[in-house]
């Protein structure tokens, strides 16, 4: 059994999908109100239907690019069906949205393998401000009550709110923090978090970085001697790189994905503030822009409210 086998969770707990369709609540609000207007006196799904549709997905924070791909799809279906009822249109929408989020992997995870790594790495980036230690801290716990050992390194040492920050969930969530004084060499606090979890047995390492997008030379200067410090540790690490983005903050969150994948190579995205938006279309575009999987987001400010990603069950909160 992998190390992460945990992940493939039965069937979503109802306090869960709960959580998830509150959080999506001012999304969905959004999303459908200006979906209905979009047909509204129309029977069936014609060219002004497709304008108002692609308005509707645009304003959403979908993203451009990925809205002209759905409507794409959805025009070749009414070019195939020779009719296509506005009645219809939720369920097809619904479908194109949850099949795009299939092709970049955005998956439940339920049967996803990460294979037998221990320590598993994760090196967490993204800008400040972006709920980027909050989203350490709810993680910390999520794999802490599954009965994994788990250890932080606090290597955004350019903040000292960052480091005395995630000693605090450390405290909260019963884990252990790696620190250093402020000002220390990240690539130092990460080499000594992995040398710690290694002696001390541990299954998972997380560890923060600076959120500075000051250049993006410096950033992959400085993301890239961060990895290759913790490759003397441990020759494959990190295993994984969570980029975390505000999801509130639309069409920003795009441009901050872009500034960090061409800065490294991100693998797995956490988005987050959710519940506080109706841009949760940033979810759907990102994914499809970038090819990167959305692995969790953040539906609430309760410790149990950072969520694995289940595209079913997103897809469904935005619709039902």
């Amino acid at each position: 059994m992998g190390l992460f086998d945990f992940f493939k969770k039965k069937e979503t707990a109802p306090e869960a999908q709960e959580a998830l369709e509150k959080g999506l609540e001012k999304t969905k609000e959004g999303f459908l109100s200006k979906i209905t207007k979009a047909v509204a006196g129309k029977s069936t799904v014609d060219d002004d239907v497709l304008d108002n549709l692609e308005e509707v997905l645009v304003t959403s924070d979908v993203g451009v690019s990925t809205t002209l791909k759905i409507i794409d799809r959805i025009q070749a279906r009414v070019a195939k069906d020779k009719y296509l009822s506005t009645s219809e249109l939720n369920h097809l929408l619904r479908d194109e949205i949850q099949l795009l989020l299939a092709e970049n992997n955005s998956n439940d995870f339920r049967s996803f393998e990460y294979g037998d790594h221990k320590p598993y790495v994760i090196m967490v980036v993204g800008v400040n401000g972006v709920g980027k230690t909050t989203t350490i801290g709810k993680l910390a716990h999520k794999l802490k009550a599954e009965g994994l050992k788990v250890v932080l390194g606090a290597a955004d040492t350019f903040r000292a709110a960052a480091v005395e920050q995630i000693k605090l969930w450390g405290e909260r969530v019963g884990v252990r923090v790696v620190a250093q004084a402020m000002g220390s060499d990240p690539a130092s606090v990460a080499f000594d978090t992995l040398q710690s979890a290694v002696a001390n047995n541990e299954d998972v390492v997380i560890i923060d970085t600076a959120g500075r997008l000051h250049n993006k030379v410096g950033l992959m200067n400085e993301l890239g001697k961060i990895k290759n410090v913790m490759q003397k540790v441990i020759p494959n690490a990190p295993h994984e790189i969570l980029l975390v983005l505000d999801g509130s903050t639309g069409q920003n969150a795009f441009e901050q994905c872009k500034q960090f994948t061409e800065a490294t190579d991100v693998n797995a995205l956490a988005i987050t503030k959710l519940d506080g938006t109706a841009k949760g279309g940033v979810v759907i575009g990102i994914s499809d822009q970038f090819k990167i999987p959305v692995k969790y987001i953040g539906v609430g400010e309760k410790v149990d409210d950072l969520q694995l990603f289940d595209k079913k069950d997103f897809v469904n909160s935005l619709f039902n």
